[in-house]
């Protein structure tokens, strides 16, 4: 079986429910809390598991953070590559608020602890075929120029992202996921139709998610919609990360880029039903 190495956060989530986000000078008593595990790195490859891919998640945590280290044991995730370093483990303070929105204010932290020997020992693996990217870790470029040399495909998520990235060899991805607010900041480009034809034109496989408005590829399969599943929003904190995670699950899977598009779409859409991180993120078999 095919694997997939994702180059990762990993993040102590600490999540406040509030009645709206905090504005500058305020101080807000919150209406909630939970802790628990995140990072788009981390939240990606527990939705690729969950949807059924074989996945290798190679990031970093702080040496004396057990909490960490006990709670990615219970996800029962392939933590070989998973290494503890000196710096503390990357966290995020993430705002919830009553429609189910979000901000977070995010610290690396162990997550750009990740070395050229870290990389260089999972592109030599055979079963890895794919590659998945975040732009929460160091060594992004890097990444991107040994993984192509290695003949694997890439899929790159530019989140966080800044116009800068637009700067990284983009033509050496496969597949670029983005949002509204991505493709505009790598473009340039404030009308997405223009935006995710920009992209095409420099990357083989571009997935445009819009929320509540679905989503759109564009690549060498055609072009395609996918509307969103109507739910009741909780939390959206991981959906994106779902969706990203069972569309390249399918696609490893040679389902077509049509039904990965619809599968994706039904995951996310459980994910936003729910509160949390990565413990929002739904198994296969509960798609229906």
């Amino acid at each position: 079986m095919s694997a997939i190495v994702n180059f990762g956060s990993i993040n102590i989530d600490h999540v406040y429910q509030v009645a709206h986000f905090v504005q500058p000078g305020e101080t807000l008593a919150t209406l909630g809390y939970d802790k628990g595990m995140g990072g788009k790195g981390l939240n990606q490859s527990v939705a690729l598991q969950r949807a059924g891919a074989s996945v290798i998640h190679v990031g970093c945590i702080g040496r004396d953070d057990e909490w960490m280290a006990d709670q990615l044991t219970k996800l029962a995730l392939d933590t070989s590559a998973i290494e503890k370093v000196e710096q503390a483990t990357g966290h995020a303070l993430i705002q919830v608020n009553q429609d189910g929105e979000n901000c977070i204010l995010l610290h690396a932290g162990a997550n750009h602890a990740l070395t050229e020997q870290m990389v260089d020992s999972q592109l030599a693996r055979t079963d890895v075929t794919w590659v998945l990217l975040q732009n929460e870790t160091n060594l992004i470029e890097t990444i991107i120029q040994k993984a192509h040399a290695a003949g694997k495909r890439i899929a790159f998520n530019p989140a966080p992202c800044h116009a800068n990235l637009a700067k990284l060899p983009l033509h050496l991805i496969d597949t670029l996921i983005v949002n509204e607010v991505e493709a505009s900041q790598l473009t340039g480009l404030s009308d997405l139709d223009d935006a995710l034809a920009k992209l095409s034109q420099v990357v083989k496989n571009v997935v445009l998610t819009m929320g509540g408005d679905g989503v759109k590829y564009m690549g060498q399969a055609g072009t395609f919609f996918q509307s969103a599943q109507r739910v009741e929003v909780v939390d959206t904190t991981a959906a994106g990360d779902t969706f990203i995670g069972y569309y390249l699950a399918a696609i490893m899977q040679d389902l077509s880029v049509s039904d990965a598009l619809a599968q994706a779409s039904r995951a996310a859409a459980v994910t936003v039903s729910r509160k949390g991180a990565s413990s929002a993120i739904p198994f296969a078999h509960e798609l229906v």
